[in-house]
């Protein structure tokens, strides 16, 4: 009796989609390097089926990672319909990285080293200015005090921050689950203490922060303790001292995000 081997076990579905995973950045990266192609030149150049290559062109075309195009009628083979290039997207170019932390990185050590560090604060100072201000009214447009922190978490959702809040007694927590700019952060701190500046300054109160990605937590946690009548109207730019009114430091956000209502 002639001897065979195991029967091939099928791929379990995250093998599956590893290789989906590994095949599709294979189509990015050609598009990057040689791009904009043809789906027929992206599956001679990678030896796929036609078919396969739709596949992963359709995938990146629905997260917006690709985009088409008419070829011209150089490229046309034949008659029927044009001829469609695929081109990746500014999304598509976000899977190999940019040098953004870099570069700012680097333009603040200049200014640090042309202006010194006031210079450095400066710049932070105006950074945050310029974002509070696109949300100053909604903001303020709250009486309520825990009701001006949760609309502040949704302005800072809405800059790419992931905030969110939750009632610590009697004030509110605010949990910033993302930071935009904590590796350049990690250097220079001043851009962390503008930031917790400019909420003293725009929600009346001094507040007091608790945690922040750039120094390796979870999430940048700043208490705000309910206003007192006489704390509410004399903030301006008041550092942010106050621990009698601060929670202990271990009590910071969870790691979890939840949109703020």
């Amino acid at each position: 009796m002639k001897n065979v081997g195991p029967t091939p076990q099928p791929a379990q579905p995250a093998q599956r989609e590893h290789a989906d995973g590994r095949t599709r950045q294979g189509v990015a990266r050609l598009l990057l390097e040689r791009g904009p192609l043809t789906a027929a030149v992206i599956a001679d150049e990678l030896g796929l089926s036609p078919a396969a290559v739709r596949r992963h062109l359709d995938a990146l075309l629905a997260d917006g990672e690709v985009r088409t195009r008419d070829a011209s009628t150089k490229v046309q083979r034949g008659r029927g319909r044009p001829a469609k290039l695929f081109l990746l997207t500014e999304a598509g170019r976000g899977r190999f990285g940019h040098a953004y932390d870099d570069l700012a990185v680097a333009a603040l050590r200049f200014l640090a080293d042309a202006g010194g560090e006031q210079a450095v604060r400066a710049f932070a100072e105006q950074r945050m200015a310029t974002l509070v201000e696109r949300h100053r009214a909604s903001v303020l447009a709250n009486p309520d005090p825990n009701a001006r922190a949760r609309a502040l978490a949704l302005a800072l959702t809405h800059e790419g921050y992931a905030a969110s809040t939750r009632q610590v007694g009697a004030g509110e927590q605010l949990c910033q689950h993302h930071c935009p700019v904590a590796h350049v952060a990690a250097e220079f701190p001043q851009l962390c203490e503008a930031e917790t500046a400019a909420f003293a300054d725009l929600l009346g109160t001094h507040v007091q922060r608790l945690a922040t990605i750039a120094r390796g937590d979870a999430a940048c946690t700043t208490h705000l303790p309910a206003p007192s009548r006489d704390q509410h109207h004399k903030t301006q730019h008041q550092k942010t001292q106050g621990p009698e009114a601060a929670p202990d430091a271990d009590e910071t956000c969870p790691d979890s995000f939840r949109e703020p209502v």
